[in-house]
């Protein structure tokens, strides 16, 4: 069996604990894999400046490939987050997040099995702002105003929304790879393009265009607030999603908590040349080193990781292990446990008994 190398991000919070977890997993499944194990984040501002040193960057472009647990991002000020800079830096443009309900998982819906694909790079996300009151502000401003008609008042503070047909064309058309090659059957896109007109319009169109060379899949758009109600709704009637940064960002949160729960939320970062894998929660940092969280999402993000390498068997004998678990309600996490939940590590170890004896 083939060596693998590929970096390892613990994270920080409780990143830690559940990367151990999805380690411990891969390597009961019999895959060898070299950790290449960098530190990002908030532990090493001091030393570096930077919460994404180079050599972290350098180290996923050597390997091509990375595992990594959540990192906190200040909310207001401090460092911009970790995550936006990986994918724009690595150019990592498409943010894949399964949801799908697990059996044992106490739900209000059944047969959901929906894949929200997210456009990583650009829309609101790409982090051009303006603060208030500063000179480049003002003459932006003065800009708007000037050609736009529109009176700005003096307090406020400006983000650029940017879509363009490069990002939207590339996202769109690996919506529909995705569902060609996972035997999808029908992709959605979502946009507010009746209001922004020029922007998610340009969306919209493009993935009208792009549409017509899928003729074995069905497309349709929603309006992304009508979007939240019909997966409120009737999610089971959706299957892949393809949508620009932010309400991607949104409606996976919606169809993590619709298919029971953010701690068994995976994703993976895609670019064309790298892949970073990671769960779709924060760092949760106040139970941080309390043997708490759930760690099915990091685990699947695994299993996401093993996929794109080519581990296929390896992937699906971890998942099926992990649905042991599930079905079982005995060895799981607080957030899933309808009686006395269990620690972080004694639900990955659960999980691991199952592999081995699978």
């Amino acid at each position: 069996m083939a060596e693998h190398t590929i970096t390892l991000i613990p994270g920080d919070g409780t990143g830690p604990e559940v990367i151990d977890s999805a380690v411990k997993c891969i390597d009961a499944v019999g895959v060898s894999v070299n950790w290449d194990i960098q530190i990002a984040g908030e532990a090493v501002m001091k030393k570096y400046k930077t919460p994404l040193p180079d050599h972290v960057l350098d180290s996923i472009k050597k390997n091509k490939v990375a595992l990594k647990g959540p990192l906190t991002t200040p909310v207001g000020k401090g460092f911009r987050s970790v995550n936006v800079a990986l994918r724009k830096t690595l150019d990592l443009y498409a943010n894949v997040r399964p949801a799908k309900i697990y059996p044992g998982v106490k739900v209000l819906y059944k047969d959901v099995d929906l894949v929200v694909i997210r456009e990583n790079t650009e829309d609101l996300y790409a982090g051009i702002e303006f603060q208030k009151g500063k000179k480049d502000t003002k003459q932006l401003m003065n800009f708007v105003q000037r050609t736009k008609k529109t009176n700005l008042s003096k307090d406020t503070a400006i983000s650029l929304k940017t879509i363009s047909s490069h990002a939207s064309k590339r996202i769109i058309k690996f919506a529909f790879d995705y569902a060609v090659k996972h035997k999808r059957k029908k992709v959605t896109l979502i946009h507010k393009a009746n209001i922004l007109k020029f922007t998610d319009g340009l969306f919209l169109e493009t993935g009208r265009k792009i549409a017509k060379k899928y003729p074995k899949i069905a497309f349709e758009d929603r309006i992304i607030d009508n979007m939240t109600m019909q997966l409120v709704q009737k999610p089971h009637l959706y299957d892949v999603l393809v949508c620009p940064n932010l309400y991607g960002d949104i409606l996976s949160d919606l169809c993590a908590g619709i298919t029971g729960s953010l701690g068994l939320a995976p994703s993976g970062n895609i670019g064309n040349k790298y892949a970073v894998f990671e769960p779709v929660h924060g760092s949760a940092p106040k139970y941080a080193g309390k043997n708490k969280v759930n760690p099915g999402a990091t685990i699947l993000a695994g299993v996401m990781m093993l996929h794109y390498i080519g581990e296929h068997k390896a992937a699906d004998r971890i998942e099926k292990a992990l649905i042991k678990v599930l079905k079982e309600g005995k060895y799981v996490t607080y957030d899933l446990a309808k009686k006395r939940p269990v620690g972080t590590k004694e639900m990955a170890d659960a999980i691991i008994k199952r592999i081995e004896r699978s």
